[in-house]
């Protein structure tokens, strides 16, 4: 076959199960900017502070080193396995289907509590003291908005995406340049080194990171993926970590520690304390547009998982569709949106993140195991996997039981399907 595939498409009877490679270097590193920025920059900060105040900024380093294992080791899983579904499909290839599966499940339930995390912060910025009810019918309504994006095809969404990282960028480094010039001079930061609280605050912080596993769970959609993925993932990652550690330190400078933990929009707050304060409602905005586009990018990766999981028969087969003239897995993006939906209705935004950073942290950890498995280079994946662990276990006590609890439900149904369908657990 010549030129770009038409799809590369395999049915069983009518039903299309095959993705068309569309994307190249540049649209992955678009998504995995659009999943990272939204996220960390508008909403984990404050928590973070909470847990260490100054010491975030080691909390920062910590998560970032993870984060820097956690990549390398998707990097070199996706060229070796260049399908949708990320370390679901690493996991089950490498460490059997069992490993996969939990993989799979803990993506699938941990990127699910970010979509609900990140249709909050759009309606809080959008719509600040509307009340709950009104903040939970537009983080709905963004949701399923953003869903049907999604549906008319992936190249649209990678279009919208970049348009949101560009405005996003140049408002971080107008705030950063504002706070700056027309911010406060305070005494140098002294580090708190209180190491439970560090480890806390990298725990929370790593969600801001994540960003990147949608790099590897669209490689069924991506041109020459060997190549491609593992050049997105680290490009990606280093331009988000620069923009963090900037925005970081000049809201510890501007707020100071306990300024920043009390506040839920801490760029806004400390624009809002400078001769800049004019551009505050402008940095609103583009939290909204910021949180929209990881969330776009969240419905996306959320909903390959799913799609390759029902694929493998882990989840109700119809959602293994591909959309015959869209060339998208159309009805586990519209499952996914509905449960966001309805999961916007009933969640809290800051329980959100802890459970979905346990959630992912375990997903990692399975990851850096399936790369130890590939024989050379395995002290990257040993530091990747201790640290997801300690990570894990570190974070919030209410976060670490929701998370060990969801995930039982998930390993219990998978035996319980195993056996009435008569199959070994871990029979292929």
């Amino acid at each position: 076959m010549t030129g770009e595939p038409r799809g590369d498409r395999v049915g069983y009877g009518r039903l299309v199960t095959r993705l068309i490679r569309r994307l190249g270097t540049g649209d992955a590193v678009v998504i995995g900017l659009g999943s990272m920025l939204g996220a960390g920059v508008f909403v984990a900060f404050a928590p973070a502070a909470r847990a260490a105040g100054t010491g975030l900024l080691l909390g920062l380093a910590l998560a970032a080193v993870v984060a820097y294992c956690n990549a390398t080791s998707s990097a070199r899983l996706a060229a070796r396995y260049p399908s949708s579904g990320g370390t679901y499909v690493y996991g089950r290839e490498r460490l059997g289907e069992f490993w996969g599966y939990l993989a799979g499940w803990g993506f699938v339930v941990g990127k699910t509590a970010s979509c609900a995390a990140m249709a909050l912060t759009v309606a809080s910025y959008t719509a600040p003291g509307t009340g709950r009810l009104w903040q939970s019918l537009i983080a709905a309504a963004a949701v399923l908005a953003l869903t049907a994006l999604n549906y008319r095809g992936v190249q649209r969404s990678v279009t919208v995406t970049k348009v949101i990282v560009t405005i996003t960028l140049v408002v971080l480094g107008g705030s950063v340049l504002g706070i700056a010039v027309g911010g406060a001079q305070p005494a140098g930061l002294t580090l708190d080194s209180d190491p439970r609280g560090i480890l806390q605050a990298a725990g929370l912080l790593f969600f801001a990171f994540a960003g990147y596993a949608r790099i590897a769970t669209l490689g069924e959609e991506v041109r020459d993926p060997a190549r491609t993925i593992p050049r997105a993932i680290p490009i990606a990652l280093g331009i988000t970590l620069v923009v963090y550690a900037l925005v970081a330190v000049f809201l510890l400078r501007q707020l100071g520690p306990d300024g920043l933990a009390s506040t839920s929009d801490p760029i806004a707050a400390a624009l809002a304390g400078t001769s800049w304060s004019a551009l505050t409602p402008v940095v609103r905005v583009g939290a909204a547009l910021a949180a929209l586009g990881s969330l776009l990018a969240l419905v996306l990766g959320v909903s390959r998982t799913t799609f390759a999981m029902a694929r493998d028969g882990h989840l109700p087969a119809p959602l293994a569709a591909v959309h015959p003239r869209f060339a998208v897995p159309h009805r586990a993006e519209v499952a996914i949106g509905v449960v966001v939906a309805a999961l916007v209705l009933v969640t809290d935004l800051r329980g959100a993140i802890g459970f979905s950073s346990f959630a992912v942290l375990i997903y990692y950890a399975i990851a850096n195991a399936s790369a130890w498995t590939l024989g050379a280079r395995r002290v990257v994946p040993v530091v990747g996997l201790i640290g997801c662990v300690v990570l894990a276990f570190s974070l919030p006590l209410a976060s670490v039981i929701s998370g060990v609890v969801v995930l039982a439900l998930g390993v219990a149904a998978y035996f319980a399907t195993r056996s009435l369908s008569g199959r070994r657990p871990d029979s292929a």
